[in-house]
């Protein structure tokens, strides 16, 4: 017997296991915001080269992977059940397929700054649709006072006191119907998946799998393959994927685990002004005054639709 495994036979008691780092969560946390703030610039590099639904597909190709992996490393199953497969196509189809899809055609026109900000939004929408979809998320003056600021703040963004002047309709309203498909999705899966007995792993990686087909079915339908495979175009979709939906997606569940959804789901508040520094600095997008003054206002109002009611649960 060697003296390590004597000293831990003469040892009965247990080594004190050291507390994890309060630091590490921040960390993930600051990762997540990187992440996802950058994939609006890796959608606009990536449209440079291939259609909107060809970088959709590709995100969701590679994200896929990545939870595949996951699952294999923890030994976890696809869910099983057609009813429950059935709704998780309606899952599917609003919390990615979508609005994937429609950031991706919504940066051809506009910049990714902007589409960063909109995204930004989805807390308002998802306010105004609790209202009338639950009923246990009642209104109070500070969410419906947070909500008409953050709709204010979008006006901003937009210059509507200028007509929109020099500002894409199309590709903004496509930007903002992305970032109302969120919270449609999320009422969805609390109606219907809420209690389903499997983990959110296997939820996930089945979903971005149904994704993946219904894009895969799509995208032939439109698009023609690319002549060429421009390599840093193909590089941001692969990092887009693979980072900004399969490992964002781990990291998120994970800072859910420890720290709980309300700390969690602050990460909204910095991916835009991440998306509009990386945006400006790297792809030298302009930026008018409107811009990160209209998004402070949305983001001031998107916190306040997430205060809750004295005594209510977080």
């Amino acid at each position: 017997m060697s003296t390590a495994a004597a000293a831990r036979t003469q040892s009965p008691a247990p080594v004190p296991v050291r507390p994890r780092p309060r630091l590490g969560w921040r960390l993930r946390f600051g990762a997540l915001s990187l992440i996802w703030g950058f994939s609006f610039l890796l959608i606009k590099v990536g449209t440079q080269s291939f259609a909107p639904f060809q970088v959709t597909l590709g995100r969701l190709v590679f994200g896929t992977a990545v939870l595949a992996a996951a699952m294999a490393v923890k030994r976890e199953r696809l869910p099983r059940g057609a009813r429950l497969w059935g709704h998780m196509a309606v899952a599917a189809f609003f919390l990615n397929a979508l609005p994937f899809s429609l950031f991706a055609y919504s940066e051809l026109t506009i910049p990714s700054t902007l589409a960063g900000i909109c995204n930004a939004t989805s807390p308002l929408w998802g306010m105004a649709l609790s209202m009338v979809a639950l009923s246990e998320d009642r209104p109070t003056r500070v969410r419906v006072a947070g909500l008409g600021l953050g709709f204010l703040g979008v006006l901003t963004v937009l210059g509507a006191w200028q007509g929109f002047h020099g500002l894409d309709a199309r590709g903004t309203a496509m930007a903002l119907l992305a970032s109302l498909s969120y919270p449609v999705g999320w009422i969805y899966v609390r109606r219907t998946l809420a209690g389903s007995g499997n983990s959110h792993l296997s939820m996930t990686g089945a979903q971005l799998l149904l994704a993946t087909v219904q894009l895969a079915v799509v995208t032939p339908l439109f698009t023609s393959v690319p002549a060429h495979f421009a390599p840093v175009p193909l590089l941001a979709v692969a990092a887009l994927g693979a980072l900004g939906t399969g490992l964002a997606v781990l990291i998120q569940y994970g800072l859910v685990a420890e720290v709980g959804p309300t700390t969690a789901q602050m990460v909204t508040y910095f991916i835009p002004v991440i998306a509009t520094a990386a945006g400006v600095a790297i792809l030298g997008e302009s930026l008018r005054w409107t811009t990160p003054v209209g998004a402070v206002i949305v983001l001031a109002g998107a916190a306040l639709t997430q205060v809750k009611p004295k005594g209510a649960a977080s």
